[in-house]
């Protein structure tokens, strides 16, 4: 059985539709599109591959002068602020090294000063043996003499000792030395007068002129000289063994100072390695992208033919 037809007070729907079409009209919406001009003068996209082609070839060349050399400061429009603080840097690491290069110096001297008091006790020690072995009732004259002639031979090889040089600087006498043991010249350590010769402080007593044989000194005179003599080496090992602890912070503060300017000046070859990767692509990617621009122009001609 066939449907009745709905009809509304404008009539079917078909017929509502086609009559509000001829009421208002058909609307038309057009879409605007930005086109470019065909044009021979101007190039805009050769211009921007271009401009994109400098910049990459300017960062390559960047990336090898820093892997070539080492450095990431190459010029000094690469870091400025980093230079300033890399020349501090430097400089105080390299008087660091000079600190301890004077510091290795003086200690060098020091040792040089106990090795003569070294022989310096061994020879009173071989005179005080001489001194006991004088007052022996046994030994007549002629054994006697025998014993002043050793004691005049060391009394020879005292007077020699007591003017050792180290590089044509005295080892004894009566002024110090002070080392500087700062890379800022601030801290010094003071390396205390030895006057081997003096007679109160030294072994001037064995060595003076009326000194000349075994019975014209006493037995307490000699000890008196090792004495002395051992509070030399004793002053002389607690010099060494300061100078040595400031040497192990020069060591120490150098090496941190040479690893902060590192941080600054010395590239990082892996990663720079990537980058020139990256500007390598990059470069030859702009350069096949110039060439195609520069060839757009040509439809300008296939339109004049």
């Amino acid at each position: 059985m066939a449907l009745p037809r709905i009809r509304t007070k404008a009539g079917p729907l078909k017929d509502r539709f086609s009559q509000s079409r001829m009421r208002h009209g058909r609307r038309k919406f057009k879409i605007k599109e930005d086109t470019m001009s065909v044009v021979i003068n101007t190039n805009f996209a050769a211009t921007v591959a271009s401009n994109n082609l400098a910049a990459s070839n300017d960062m390559l060349q960047k990336s090898l002068n820093r892997l070539s050399s080492g450095s990431k400061i190459v010029n000094p429009s690469d870091d400025a602020g980093g230079l300033a603080v890399s020349m501090k840097l430097s400089a105080a690491a390299k008087r660091s090294g000079a600190a301890a290069s004077n510091i290795g110096n003086s200690v060098s001297f020091l040792q040089s000063q106990d090795g003569v008091l070294k022989v310096t006790g061994k020879v009173l020690e071989r005179m005080s043996e001489l001194r006991t072995l004088y007052e022996d009732p046994t030994k007549n004259s002629s054994d006697k003499a025998n014993y002043d002639s050793e004691f005049t031979a060391l009394q020879a090889e005292l007077s020699s000792l007591t003017s050792e040089t180290f590089n044509s600087v005295s080892l004894f006498g009566t002024s110090g030395l002070s080392v500087t043991v700062s890379e800022n010249g601030t801290s010094s350590v003071d390396i205390s007068s030895k006057d081997l010769s003096s007679t109160s402080n030294g072994i001037g007593s064995l060595v003076a002129t009326g000194v000349t044989s075994l019975a014209s000194v006493q037995l307490s005179d000699i000890t008196d000289a090792i004495q002395n003599v051992a509070t030399y080496r004793a002053t002389n090992g607690a010099e060494q063994s300061r100078l040595g602890f400031a040497l192990d912070v020069l060591t120490v503060n150098k090496a941190n100072l040479e690893a902060a300017n590192s941080r600054i000046t010395d590239v990082d070859v892996a990663q720079e390695s990537t980058s020139l990767a990256r500007w390598n692509i990059l470069v030859q990617s702009g350069t096949a992208m110039l060439s195609q621009a520069n060839q757009s122009a040509q439809v300008a001609l296939k339109l004049l033919q």
